[in-house]
């Protein structure tokens, strides 16, 4: 992780860079713990992202489960 880029009530945002791509990517880290992954993938920030498609709306890459903290990333432009 780069730096961060924001903080907000449900979790931080930080800039990085996928390693493998050297693509540069946000990533949102929940301040939430989630127990399983059910509960992060019925998450309506997420479900949304999933299914948008849209030039000024981040396209949501994958969801990771790091342990149990939760990692939305989409690339930056």
């Amino acid at each position: 992780m780069i730096k961060q880029l924001g903080d907000g009530t449900y979790g931080s945002v930080w800039k990085a860079t996928n390693r493998q791509s050297n693509e540069v990517v946000a990533i949102k880290k929940m301040k939430r713990k989630f127990y399983s992954w059910e509960e992060c993938m019925a998450l309506r920030e997420v479900k949304s992202l999933r299914k948008l498609n849209h030039p000024n709306v981040v396209k949501l890459k994958e969801v990771r489960a790091v342990s149990v903290p939760f990692f939305p990333s989409a690339p930056l432009r």
